[in-house]
């Protein structure tokens, strides 16, 4: 090895060690893997167990499972969510690998739901997801079950009625934390501080990823465990071309409808010009038009296609829109060069 080769080693070495400052706790296992803790682990299960059933949706089709696979990091591999009767949806469906880990303090793309369990919910009266009328078809469902009746009131003794909603979204919320229990090589990387786990390529991706790219404002890579999102909410441009000749009369319909909840989920699914206004449908604050939920990068190269209504087919043009739209924010380019670029997608690959 020549003298310059090893300093600039040297000195990579020492650019991704001062990345490596906080503590962090990580667990094992694989995709599609989950390790409960003993105490939850009948509660899991019956959450795995609704999670897989197609007999709660309005066709017997859709399952939440249809839309969450493990080999796609909980997503889907779709532009958009397809549910009951073959129904689009207008929106991309959000990977549920973060969710046990990133503390997440808000639910889908436009943060309706402040909890998970109410979140999980959501999906089963949602006309293009499982398409049930109303939360009382969801229970009757169940109730008529001897198998769930028999599983509900095991796991909770001594009331009066045993599946409630509030005990089916007890359950489901349980196994969606417990999903994602992987140790990735850049989780790997951070708890042992041994460089060995990420290629030479991904290190220098990590440094771009945390500097120049200025990727880390909003995909933070800290916490304990690793987060990679700042819960926060942002504008990328991506869709709200189609809509600026409407805004006046889409912001004005959405303001006077005040929907609340379910209500705003069951009504952007199904008209795609509102779905692009985002978090306004929430807040109706003209300052959130266009702003969404920033997602975590945990498995982010198996979620494509990118952005809220899934317009991104792969993780390098998610780079290139990223890259694109920072430089704006910024006001002034990020001139990232195609090898930068091929590094910083390594390192988005070992997240």
């Amino acid at each position: 090895m020549n003298t310059a080769t090893h300093l600039k080693r040297l000195r990579v070495h020492r650019a991704l060690m001062t990345l490596l400052v906080l503590t962090v706790g990580v667990t094992n296992g694989a995709w599609g893997q989950s390790t409960p803790a003993p105490s939850d682990t009948a509660l899991i299960a019956l959450g795995q167990q609704l999670f897989q059933d197609p007999r709660l949706s309005a066709d017997g089709t859709i399952r939440c499972a249809s839309c969450h696979r493990p080999d796609k990091a909980y997503a889907d591999g779709r532009r958009v969510a397809v549910g009951v009767y073959g129904r689009a949806s207008t929106r991309n469906t959000p990977s549920l690998a973060s969710i046990g880990r990133s503390g997440d303090t808000s639910f889908f793309w436009d943060g309706r739901r402040p909890t998970l369990e109410q979140a999980v919910l959501d999906p089963f009266i949602n006309p293009v997801e499982m398409g049930l009328r109303d939360d009382r078809v969801l229970l009757s469902k169940l109730t008529a079950d001897a198998a769930y009746f028999t599983a509900f009131a095991k796991r909770f003794p001594g009331t009066t009625t045993p599946i409630t909603l509030i005990h089916v979204a007890a359950a489901l919320s349980a196994y969606i934390r417990s999903l994602d229990q992987r140790t990735s090589a850049y989780d790997r990387y951070r708890s042992q501080h041994d460089l060995s786990t990420l290629s030479a390529q991904a290190q220098q991706g990590l440094i771009i990823f945390s500097g120049k790219g200025e990727c880390a404002q909003c995909h933070q890579p800290n916490g304990s465990p690793v987060a990679l999102t700042d819960h926060a909410y942002h504008r990328t441009g991506v869709g709200l071309g189609a809509v600026e000749q409407n805004l006046p009369a889409l912001t004005q319909d959405v303001i006077e409808r005040s929907l609340q909840g379910t209500d705003i989920g069951n009504r952007v699914a199904t008209h795609a010009d509102e779905s692009q206004l985002g978090r306004f449908n929430v807040t109706r604050n003209p300052a959130d038009i266009g702003m969404f939920r920033t997602p975590s990068l945990r498995g982010v190269a198996l979620t494509a296609p990118y952005m809220h209504d899934g317009s991104v087919p792969t993780l390098d043009e998610a780079i290139d829109r990223e890259v694109y739209y920072r430089s704006l924010q910024a006001g002034r380019p990020l001139n990232l060069t195609v090898r930068e670029k091929q590094e910083l997608r390594a390192f988005l690959e070992a997240l």
